[in-house]
């Protein structure tokens, strides 16, 4: 402590009493010092985590895509399909194919697209699935309801629809036999049915693409975030 902070010297005039004061706020400066550095450095030891966290999720969010992609390039054209790579969503964009007008009802089209699709889906999924937090089956239309209706109405006459669909399609394909058989148990704890009625409307140009609003999507989520709370939480 003496090496540290200085002796104190309790004899002497005023100026040797200044000066230990003196040595004792330049080793308490140092203490400060060392105390900044090591915060310093734990931060950037947690900041480099999060950015490695971060990267694996780019590379996966990539990898994933490109899975999908290789998969059903094929059958996107014919299904009324496109794949979205920054939200990993596979999106069903053809109303005419899914559902009867303000229906919920699937389609015989649409179930036979399901037959094929959701299955294969889950195979391209399975070497993921540790690195998954959900699926969102997520069911959209478009603003409109009838011209009787205001806005609040539509939207809630909507919503309904909207979480009706999904429904429909998360029981439709949870009955498959491959789906039962293999993937049943996994299905029923990560994939959600969720509708959004009109508030994700597709906008082009500023107005409202009512065809394109109309549509279904299968949305991948990983846990990225949950990763990162949980370094954050170690800490």
């Amino acid at each position: 402590m003496e090496k540290l902070f200085g002796k104190n010297k309790s004899t002497g005039d005023g100026g040797e009493h200044w000066m230990s004061v003196s040595d004792l706020m330049a080793g308490l400066m140092m203490v400060f010092l060392f105390i900044s550095v090591a915060l310093m450095r734990d931060a950037m030891v947690e900041r480099d985590k999060i950015k490695e966290v971060a990267e694996t999720y780019q590379k996966t969010q990539q990898a994933i895509y490109i899975a999908l992609l290789e998969e059903f390039a094929k059958d996107l054209d014919t299904w009324g399909a496109e794949i979205d790579r920054d939200t990993l969503s596979v999106n069903f964009t053809a109303p005419e194919v899914l559902f009867g007008n303000g229906k919920a009802n699937l389609s015989e089209q649409f179930q036979v697209i399901l037959n094929d699709f959701f299955p294969r889906y889950l195979e391209v999924l399975e070497q993921y699935k540790p690195i998954i937090q959900e699926i969102k089956i997520e069911g959209h239309t478009s603003s409109r309801w009838n011209q009787d209706s205001s806005d609040y109405e539509a939207y809630f006459n909507n919503m309904r629809l909207s979480q009706s669909r999904t429904r429909a399609v998360l029981g439709y394909v949870m009955k498959l036999d491959d789906v039962r058989a293999q993937h049943y148990g996994w299905v029923k704890n990560n994939v959600a049915a969720v509708g959004y009625s009109s508030s994700k409307a597709v906008v082009k140009d500023g107005v409202e693409d009512e065809k394109s609003s109309r549509r279904v999507s299968f949305r991948v989520i990983t846990n990225a975030e949950e990763q990162i709370l949980k370094i954050l939480g170690a800490e």
